[in-house]
């Protein structure tokens, strides 16, 4: 079978899984989506045929594969279902919550590969010394500190007591007008700087070993033997080397950048793609969850496409297929 319909293969399959094994979720989950959004005053005070009208609507008297089927069926055609919750077509409210959460993705994604790939190059080229052990105890603190507590620390030191950044919003607090891509800046910045903590360790430690098996290659111990210093050394030999493997491991960290984005969104009260899974979750808004899910698929599904096509740049036996175990 061709690569490109191996991977189309691969992506239907994903997709099909994902969105049975939300419905499914959904579907077990303890929440009455009718008393969720309701409110519990106004669902005692409903009459039966109210209740029943309204389970009808939002689907909740439905078997898992009756209903999936059904929404199988318009997704064919284009049509992914209405979110209740949103009051708008899922599509509608996907698009618009994934262009709210691109720029504090991406700015998380960038920033969380070039500082660790900073960190991890500097700890290998002075592997011993105290800026090493630094480097490696705070990505071991990195990768043990909840993304929550986090977010809480930096909101609470950052923005309440220091007032550098916003409290949280993608803008102000009853601005009118057009929001300047400063203002979103702004108020992503701070976001943006402690999702890209999550990832973080990962690259670090990976580049510091990948460092130290470059300064300890043939060709640079002949650079040493022609008398360049350190940091000529790592600059012009080290990093041609060490730029691709990072890339390739930031590229497969995509998942862990969006799975943290929902706890991060949520402290800082910033309305992108994760705020909008939690508030479908806990509505019980199975279209609009599954829009989701399928989104944020599609996005880790392309990063390791990415990741695995800059495997085979950096082993092309991998490529070929042709790797080889023993």
């Amino acid at each position: 079978m061709p690569a490109p319909l191996r991977v189309l293969v691969r992506l239907t399959v994903l997709l099909l899984a994902v969105s049975l094994v939300t419905f499914a979720l959904v579907s077990a989950s303890p929440i009455d989506p009718v008393q969720a959004n309701v409110g519990q005053t106004a669902y005692l005070t409903m009459s039966p045929e109210r209740r029943a009208a309204l389970a009808e609507r939002w689907g909740a008297g439905e078997g898992v594969l009756e209903r999936w089927a059904a929404w199988l069926v318009d997704a064919l055609h284009g049509d992914l279902g209405y979110s209740l919750r949103f009051n708008a077509p899922v599509v509608d409210v996907v698009a618009e919550r994934l262009a709210g959460s691109a720029l504090l993705l991406a700015t998380a994604w960038l920033l969380s590969g070039a500082l660790g790939l900073a960190l991890g190059v500097l700890a290998g080229a002075r592997r011993g010394s105290r800026l090493d052990r630094i480097v490696c105890g705070w990505c071991y603190l990195l990768s043990a500190t909840p993304t929550f507590w986090l977010a809480m620390l930096a909101l609470m030191v950052f923005s309440v007591w220091l007032g550098w950044f916003p409290v949280g919003f993608a803008s102000a607090i009853g601005g009118t007008g057009a929001v300047s891509f400063a203002e979103r800046l702004h108020h992503a910045a701070l976001p943006a700087l402690v999702l890209s903590l999550t990832g973080v360790a990962n690259v670090a430690l990976h580049t510091r070993e990948k460092t130290l098996e470059v300064m300890e290659a043939d060709y640079v111990r002949f650079a040493r033997s022609r008398g360049e210093s350190e940091r000529s050394i790592v600059v012009r030999h080290g990093l041609r080397n060490l730029v691709l493997p990072a890339l390739t491991l930031q590229c497969a960290q995509v998942s862990e950048i969006i799975g943290g984005s929902v706890l991060v969104e949520q402290v800082f009260s910033y309305p992108g793609l994760g705020q909008a899974a939690v508030t479908a979750g806990l509505g019980g808004d199975a279209p609009l969850l599954v829009g989701i899910a399928l989104a944020t698929a599609l996005l880790v599904f392309a990063g390791n496409l990415a990741a695995n096509l800059l495997y085979g740049v950096v082993d092309p036996r991998l490529r070929a297929g042709e790797v080889h175990h023993g």
